[in-house]
């Protein structure tokens, strides 16, 4: 892990300032939505890979992540061998 932000708008300034090659992005964000951060991001950043957390189950959430650019989206309830394997699969495309 190379940082951590509390909020859509810390995140967008963490990964310019960062780059990391993976980014986890909550979906649901005190100030924007993750979709909106990761929109921002990848219009500067085209190549930043992200990947969409949520409690929320919502195939429209997903399919809006998705659309927006994210590389996977994956429920915080999941296994974490499930997490680990997104994580390796996005680093590798």
């Amino acid at each position: 892990m190379v940082a951590e932000a509390s909020n859509g708008r810390e995140a967008i300034e963490s990964f310019r300032e960062h780059k990391p090659d993976v980014t986890l992005m909550d979906l649901r964000l005190p100030d924007m939505s993750g979709i909106a951060a990761a929109v921002s991001i990848r219009a500067e950043f085209p190549e930043a890979r992200i990947i969409i957390l949520t409690t929320f189950d919502s195939d429209i959430d997903q399919q809006r992540a998705l659309a927006a650019g994210a590389s996977a989206f994956v429920l915080k309830s999941a296994h974490p061998r499930k997490l680990l394997e997104t994580i390796h699969q996005v680093h590798a495309a």
